[in-house]
């Protein structure tokens, strides 16, 4: 089958035939119609420090995907062959303490599609039948492809309760521009959304920002007088993994506030943990989604209104990779979704 590989330990991918994988008697084969670049495809391609010490060489990657059920395994019954599905790319082990407790998304042996195993840049992909997710007919092909991403804005955003609340996201990559249009979805009062990318702030103001602000020329308290806040912001969402956006959060929080932490620092951060302390805050780190409450909730909002077709910029197909990677690298991007099947 056409695959994106990557086959060497240097920067890039490369389009390869590789072989059509097998399932055991619990998987299923996926012919994958589409599939995103995600950002940890991108490191990926890119080689940085993470790739290197994480991705097996040589290895099909990519972990955002929609498709159609190939074949299943012989002690399948919870699909059927030609069953459109998705796919969550945590692959658990079912017998840690977490497992057993119903908490797979905690579990301390997950392996990752696309990361530890081979992915789904490719005709198709094998998992185990339990993370195979079937898609409502409603629900189109290009957002099925991104659901994963999805389901990262929709466990960070639903972690604290946010109705008339204020929301301050940092970081307007597409989980964050995702987790804009949740807020409204469910009834935030003001949505702020921080970065240094014209381009992303640009696609937050059409996905509902209250606000989009450029993080390194107005001040979050300019912001708050403007907005008529005066104690602070109730909800924050950190999706930048930038340390200073992390600090200036914590400072325009309200006391009580309630923070949820997504975003991927690249090196030890400070924060002034005094102002957690007196400010009495709470701190959640979010690690994927919850399995399988946020797949639910993420299709029920996308079946009553939620709309996240803006963040998809680029439609390309599967051969024109090197364009949906290039544009990304260059900021003028969002969810690349590239055509895998022919």
């Amino acid at each position: 089958m056409q695959s994106l590989v990557k086959a060497k330990s240097e920067k890039g991918l490369w389009m390869e035939r590789t072989r059509r994988p097998e399932i055991g008697p619990s998987d299923v084969l996926i012919r994958v119609r589409n599939a995103a670049i995600c950002g940890t495809d991108l490191h990926i391609y890119n080689w940085d420090k993470w790739a290197q010490k994480t991705i097996p060489v040589p290895m099909v990657v990519g972990h955002e995907y929609v498709g159609v059920v190939e074949e299943i395994g012989r002690d399948v019954t919870s699909l059927s062959v030609g069953e459109r599905v998705s796919g969550e790319g945590h692959i658990v082990c079912g017998i840690c303490r977490n497992c057993r407790a119903g908490r797979g998304h905690l579990c301390r042996n997950t392996l990752g599609v696309g990361v530890n195993r081979p992915g789904a840049f490719a005709e198709f992909v094998s998992i185990p039948a339990v993370n195979a997710y079937p898609i409502p007919d409603g629900i189109p092909d290009q957002i099925a492809a991104i659901l994963d991403p999805l389901g990262n804005a929709v466990h960070t955003a639903l972690s604290f309760d946010l109705i008339g609340e204020d929301v301050l996201i940092t970081g307007a990559g597409p989980i964050g521009l995702m987790a804009v249009a949740i807020c409204r979805h469910v009834g935030a009062r003001n949505v702020v959304i921080t970065d240094v990318n014209d381009y992303r702030l640009s696609l937050a103001t059409t996905m509902g920002a209250t606000r989009a602000v450029r993080a390194d020329r107005e001040p979050l308290s300019d912001v708050m007088a403007d907005l008529g806040m005066h104690e602070g912001f109730d909800v924050g969402l950190e999706m930048s993994g930038n340390a200073k956006a992390l600090r200036d959060m914590i400072g325009a929080m309200n006391n009580g506030g309630k923070l949820a932490l997504l975003g991927i620092l690249s090196e030890e951060a400070a924060i002034d943990w005094n102002e957690v302390i007196f400010k009495g805050l709470t701190l959640k780190g979010i690690y994927g989604r919850e399995m399988y409450d946020t797949w639910y909730k993420m299709l029920a909002m996308l079946q009553s209104g939620l709309d996240v077709t803006p963040v998809i910029t680029h439609h390309l197909p599967m051969a024109e990779f090197e364009k949906g990677f290039a544009a990304l690298n260059a900021g003028q991007a969002c969810k690349v979704v590239l055509d895998v099947a022919s």
